[in-house]
């Protein structure tokens, strides 16, 4: 298993009008090939505007970076000839060719555009268990502690009953919301 430290964001750019299709095609060659060690998210960031379209108002999806899309990998020779040589996509942005390798986003240029998608910037920690008691750190209950009810790993979702004002309380809380609890 390869060290998650060394995964990073690059920007691919693609042929514009093709975002979806590569973001496809490069996860589905990740899996054929074995590179899901290396290979991981591939987003395609977009945000809802709204349109007039013969006088009625419609919520469209807008790609944010037309004609890129973002992939976070651990670049290795494999790595590299596997994005590089995915169908629709021209190149790494960052690189200055003949085979040299690109320069990855810097940290918070990524959680800025991954906060901006909805998407956590870091794989959340998942190793709580059901009963495990956790401190708040987030939100209207942070600096509370309460007890793991339930656990979400699809939607990275925690629920912990906290006592409030004598009465449990259930809350849903982000793995990021929550830290270990510390006596």
């Amino acid at each position: 298993m390869v060290e998650t430290s060394e995964k990073k964001w690059y920007v691919l750019h693609t042929y514009s009008g093709y975002e979806e299709k590569v973001k496809k095609d490069l996860l589905s060659r990740a899996q054929s090939m074995g590179m899901q060690n290396y290979i991981f998210r591939v987003i395609v960031p977009e945000e809802q505007k709204t349109e007039t379209v013969r006088g009625k108002k419609q919520e469209v999806d807008e790609k944010v970076f037309p004609g890129y899309v973002l992939v976070e990998m651990v670049m290795t020779d494999e790595s590299w000839y596997v994005v590089r040589n995915t169908p629709n996509v021209t190149g790494f942005v960052g690189s200055h060719g003949g085979g040299s390798k690109p320069s990855p986003l810097y940290d918070e240029e990524i959680e800025r555009i991954l906060k901006s998608q909805g998407q956590p910037a870091k794989e959340p920690k998942a190793d709580y268990e059901v009963g495990e008691t956790v401190t708040i750190i987030d939100g209207a209950f942070s600096g509370m502690s309460g007890k793991i009810t339930e656990i979400n790993p699809e939607k990275d979702k925690l629920y912990v009953s906290i006592d409030m004002f004598g009465r449990e309380t259930n809350a849903e809380l982000d793995y990021n919301q929550v830290k270990e609890f510390d006596e």
